[in-house]
């Protein structure tokens, strides 16, 4: 029933009608979020990899010479490009793990008044997922732009947005959390 309903939709698309790329992506767009979720184990990224995903379709589509065969097609593309996103992370995790091991804490000029506060933001930067304290440390220790970040760990500018603010998030609740104790 899958088949058909894909064949007669790619049939459509390579006919003209855009409206028939509407109802593939209605029909699919979960399936490849979740295939590339499956891989990568990271909900924005698999997000990404789907919208990528999908560019290819649209450009390759109208090769396709076997329409009944979409379902595997796309998936094969749809994994294909999850597998490049976890080789180029490999990649880019052995090239930050020097720079993990070297830069276990976050500096603040020893200027501050306010030690506590210094050693709670530390204890709690700590705790953070480690893509989010990737992150923090990128942007607040140092400096790079969120497109810079997000070139650096080949993630998009979107992703790069979303991790430092669940970060920021996340340190502003504990450090209310740690004026109500005081």
């Amino acid at each position: 029933m899958r088949k058909k309903l894909d064949k007669s939709l790619v049939l459509e698309f390579q006919s003209g009608n855009k409206n028939a790329l509407t109802e593939l992506v209605k029909l699919w767009h979960k399936t490849f979020c979740e295939k590339a979720f499956w891989l990568v184990k990271d909900a924005d990224v698999a997000k990404d990899i789907a919208q990528d995903s999908w560019r290819t379709i649209i450009d390759k589509i109208n090769d396709l010479e076997k329409p009944e065969s979409f379902g595997s097609w796309a998936l094969r593309i749809v994994y294909t490009k999850s597998l490049d996103w976890i080789n180029t992370n490999k990649r880019i995790d052995n090239h930050l793990q020097k720079y993990k091991y070297e830069k276990k804490e976050i500096t603040i000029d020893d200027n501050s008044d306010n030690e506590t506060l210094k050693n709670t933001l530390f204890e709690t930067v700590k705790k953070l997922p480690e893509h989010q304290q990737l992150v923090i440390r990128l942007f607040y220790v140092e400096d790079y732009s969120l497109k810079e970040i997000s070139e650096i760990l080949k993630i998009s500018v979107g992703t790069t947005k979303s991790r430092l603010f669940h970060a920021r998030e996340k340190l502003k609740q504990t450090l209310k959390y740690k004026d109500y104790e005081n």
